[in-house]
């Protein structure tokens, strides 16, 4: 799965050559470890490392600023034939020596399953709840305000040539019109729920109603750890984009850097904001 990757990579903008198209010819859904067995022991996928002094407001347990994220790469083997997903918290002063090359599993079950290695770059920023969450009243005040914002563009309109001397001084105020455009507002897709993998944050319910994710152990109402989504932003979403990346926005590189796809194309996994060493839970949308 990554030699594919590296391959699709080297050859973007080109045809594959004659032994690349080999090599991925080859690779076929087969047995490829014929020697395993189902009860065999394997090292899990790693699939995350984060720590606290990158994410500040990481919710670790005392003690504790290394997070490690680890799950089989077989939807089927965890707890109600979803995936598993295991957490590791750890101190970072007691971490030793690397061990290269990291263990892996020898096979897995979709590619979807396999993250792309790539290096993480924390950007903090600012969600809101999700609508369906929020009180009536408020509701319909954020609906008002949305509103409120597309009629004031309409009212505005272009500038009328009627309004001026020559014909240069009207381009001169359609150019500033066209810069001075804003872009369209909505609270769920640019202010509410941040697309893409995240820590912490708000939950978004957008194929389901809301569901309670409550603590095994206390009852504990559990807000999302970690969210592993399938991409960094859609149509809908480029105010979540990072403004390095926006002049290459149409790079499935950028929208889709990880290449991971779980269930319905979005996992979260919660934890106990009272002992995060509790049971964590996962939820799918």
């Amino acid at each position: 799965m990554r030699l594919r990757r590296r391959i699709q990579d080297d050859a973007r903008g080109r045809d594959f050559t004659e032994d690349e198209q080999c090599l991925l010819d080859a690779m076929k859904v087969a047995d490829h470890v014929p020697d395993l067995r189902d009860d065999d022991v394997l090292p899990m996928l790693a699939v995350a490392q984060l720590s606290a002094r990158d994410i500040p407001d990481l919710p670790g347990p005392e003690g504790h600023d290394l997070l490690q994220v680890f799950w089989c790469p077989f939807e089927a083997h965890g707890p109600g034939r979803t995936i598993d997903v295991v957490l590791k918290w750890r101190h970072s002063a007691d971490v030793g020596a690397v061990l290269t090359p990291q263990p892996e599993p020898p096979v897995a079950g979709r590619a979807e399953c396999v993250p792309t290695t790539c290096v993480v770059h924390p950007e903090q920023v600012v969600e809101h709840e999700y609508l369906g969450l929020l009180d009536e009243g408020l509701q319909e005040e954020i609906s008002a305000w949305e509103e409120g914002l597309l009629d004031g563009e309409e009212d505005e309109g272009p500038p009328s040539a009627a309004s001026y001397a020559t014909y240069e001084e009207y381009e001169a105020a359609m150019a500033a019109a066209r810069v001075e455009e804003p872009e369209e507002i909505d609270y769920m897709s640019d202010l509410s729920i941040a697309p893409g993998w995240k820590v912490g944050g708000f939950a978004s319910w957008h194929l389901t109603d809301p569901a309670p994710v409550d603590c095994q152990v206390r009852g504990t109402a559990m807000p999302p750890l970690l969210t592993v989504d399938k991409w960094e932003c859609d149509g809908a979403s480029r105010s979540w984009l990072p403004l390095e990346d926006r002049d290459a926005e149409n790079d499935p590189r950028v929208i889709d850097p990880v290449g991971v796809y779980l269930g319905r194309g979005l996992m979260r996994v919660h934890t106990c904001p009272a002992d995060p060493l509790h049971p964590h839970r996962l939820s799918f949308q």
